[in-house]
């Protein structure tokens, strides 16, 4: 059957390494030094790793907002979720 076996993870899937629980926040980053202005990474995270993933963020003085997935899809925000590498 298709999806049997697959890695990917689902799509509103916590980002923390590990975990497989639905995510209800949407935390969007950028390294300054990397990336411009208008470009935002997006991590989505479960309310058990909310704050760990933000303050992994904030640790390294990137800039930073942290809503709900719902206020993201009312506001029309699309989720692209990406694996942090922490």
């Amino acid at each position: 059957m298709i999806g049997l076996g697959s890695d990917e993870p689902e799509p509103l899937t916590c980002s923390r390494a590990g975990c497989r629980a639905t995510a209800s926040w949407r935390i969007e980053w950028r390294n300054p030094r990397i990336h411009a202005e208008d470009r935002v990474k997006v991590w989505l995270a479960c309310d058990e790793h909310v704050e760990f993933l933000r303050d992994f963020l904030a640790a390294r003085d990137f800039p930073l907002r942290v809503v709900s997935v719902d206020e993201a899809e009312v506001a029309g925000a699309e989720v692209e979720p990406e694996r942090p590498r922490a």
